[in-house]
């Protein structure tokens, strides 16, 4: 099996779950939900999906919720779409690397606090 397959794997699963969540979700939750990036283990049994929502903060759970609930219906549309032989199982993350970014970008821009040996 190629090294590349599983990121060519992940960015087909990305695109088609991106689509699916847009055009065909019922729950408006879902429409909300942007998928940042998919990570396949290298058998390309599971799909690691990251992603955020539009909605803010407070419906992070809720949106984690109903993509749990939507994930068997997800799987087997992808599974259709890409004629996979094998569909991975998808599991759903908060990716909340923009949000630690923000936070350490606001910490090395905080007031600036004077050193030990600079006081005085």
């Amino acid at each position: 099996m190629s090294s590349r397959r599983p990121e060519r794997v992940a960015h087909l699963v990305q695109a088609e779950l991106a689509r699916l969540l847009l055009e065909e979700a019922r729950n408006p939750l879902l429409r909300q939900v942007i998928v940042t990036a998919v990570r396949m283990t290298p058998d390309l049994h599971i799909a690691r999906v990251y992603f955020r929502t539009l909605a803010g903060g407070t419906a992070r759970d809720d949106v984690s919720r109903a993509l749990a609930r939507s994930a068997p219906f997800l799987r087997a549309e992808i599974g259709h779409a890409l004629a996979m032989r094998g569909t991975p199982e998808l599991r759903f993350t908060y990716d909340d690397v923009p949000d630690t970014a923000d936070r350490v970008d606001a910490l090395l821009r905080g007031p600036a606090r004077p050193r030990d040996d600079e006081e005085a």
